[in-house]
């Protein structure tokens, strides 16, 4: 990237955060990563299990320090626990110049509790502290996803001054109690004497994902109202969420705790690229331009934006009352938003873990191929 005049340049104009949703190896080894950060806008990193398992199964870069492992007699989880923590390491470290000019908690890199726990919270608060000291770098987050388990445990960690990044959010009510749990925590750690400094959050609103169950469910009522209304549940969804955040925002509670020091917990726009191959490949950053927020994409959907983008400024704020309209008009003609997006959750957490599974499978084939 040359200019300044670039969509991708414009998103970071507009306050918009571009992430990127991919870590490997093979991307810190080559300079990759570091040209993305410092030609690309790339301003954070995040991964998941789906991420690491296709890192780590594709790549032979890992290969000696399973052998290291293997002769060890370690474990996968172990080795899976180190191969990880190594990679979000190193990546913070090439972060470590964009975290320290950063006021607002750019410059991090995520990583993500073990996903069988995401219905226990007392295992999770446990395996979060356990991260960030393995890591052993301030500028990442824990990634907890915001089921109903993993709630109190968002707000326990922060109170322990552990930055997260609240993963699998689908719905505004529970996106409300996302943001509550981040105030919590904050309240609690003022309240035990501790210091608001470097703490941050991201709340992780998927995108693509609601628009793929909304869609194949107002295909299934067939009506002509209801074939109108593919393609447009996520995006409100996602626009209705940024108003939940300004309405916190707003609220004194928060201002109490900001004049404290706190930083705000943006809104990070996940799982952006289209599932559908009808759908412009950027609609989800252009259509979710707005301050305060964070756009985290695959290259695919990175690359697509930079060579292709129209970023024509706030394209949130100025559509809050056509996105509650479109998401009243999907109920409307039958559509059960609650249960569509408890349903993703419920599929978000077991995808999650069937990757994780599948990681520790491979990681296990090759321990035991080294010995």
């Amino acid at each position: 990237m040359t200019t300044d005049r670039t969509p991708l340049a414009q998103l970071s104009d507009a306050g918009v955060a571009v992430w990127l949703d991919d870590l490997s190896r093979d991307r810190i080894t080559t300079g990759n990563l570091r040209h993305l950060i410092d030609g690309w806008h790339v301003v954070g990193v995040t991964t998941n299990p789906s991420i690491f398992q296709a890192a780590i199964s594709k790549s032979s870069l890992y290969d000696d320090d399973l052998r290291t492992q293997a002769e060890r007699g370690s474990t996968a989880d172990a080795a899976v626990r180190q191969l990880t923590t190594d990679d979000v390491r190193a990546a913070a470290d090439l972060f470590a110049s964009v975290a320290e000019r950063s006021d607002i908690g750019d410059g991090r890199v995520s990583i993500e509790v073990d996903p069988r726990l995401a219905h226990d919270t007392d295992a999770t608060i446990s395996q979060a502290r356990e991260l960030w000291a393995d890591v052993g770098k301030p500028n990442i987050f824990v990634k907890i996803p915001a089921t109903k388990a993993g709630l109190p445990a968002i707000t326990a960690t922060i109170a322990a001054g552990i930055s997260v990044n609240v993963t699998l959010i689908f719905s505004i009510e529970r996106y409300r109690e996302v943001m509550d749990a981040y105030q919590a925590g904050l309240e609690q750690r003022l309240a035990a004497g501790g210091s608001l400094d470097g703490i941050a959050s991201v709340a992780s609103f998927f995108v693509s994902r609601v628009d793929a169950e909304i869609d194949k469910r107002l295909e299934s009522i067939g009506t002509d109202e209801a074939l109108a209304l593919r393609g447009k549940a996520a995006i409100a969804n996602a626009r209705a969420a940024y108003a939940a955040y300004e309405d916190v925002i707003a609220d004194e509670r928060w201002k109490r705790l900001e004049a404290a020091g706190a930083k705000r917990q943006r809104p990070l726009w996940a799982s952006t690229s289209t599932k559908n191959p009808d759908y412009r490949d950027t609609m989800y950053v252009e259509d979710l331009v707005a301050p305060d927020t964070v756009n985290t994409m695959p290259e695919s959907t990175l690359e697509a934006v930079a060579d292709h983008g129209e970023i024509t400024g706030d394209t949130v704020r100025p559509n809050s009352a056509d996105a509650e309209q479109t998401l009243a008009a999907i109920e409307s003609v039958g559509i059960d938003l609650a249960d569509a997006t408890q349903v993703l959750e419920d599929e978000g957490v077991e995808k999650f873990e069937s990757s994780w599974n599948d990681l520790l499978d491979s990681v296990n084939a090759k321990l035991e191929a080294a010995k």
